[in-house]
């Protein structure tokens, strides 16, 4: 495996911990819970925003524009 693998390795567990942690939050029984819940959510996404980052700086993680005419169109989609 070479490094770029380990990165998008990281970034999907990331992924997968943040996708989680939302989950648990969510369904959270009571505000101590919530809130340990939701702290830890934070900090996954700080770190899944700092993966990503290093990517993009690395060119592993390239971003592409949306077209102005599709912005348009899902935008009408939703608007309803």
């Amino acid at each position: 495996m070479n490094d770029r693998d380990w990165m998008e390795n990281m970034l999907l567990l990331e992924k997968g911990a943040c996708d989680l942690l939302m989950h648990g939050t969510v369904e959270s029984s009571s505000p101590d819970v919530h809130h340990a819940f939701s702290c830890s959510l934070n900090t996954a996404l700080q770190m899944q925003e700092q993966i990503y980052d290093k990517m993009q700086q690395k060119g592993w993680y390239a971003t592409q524009q949306a077209e102005g005419q599709k912005i348009s169109q899902v935008r009408q989609k939703f608007s309803c």
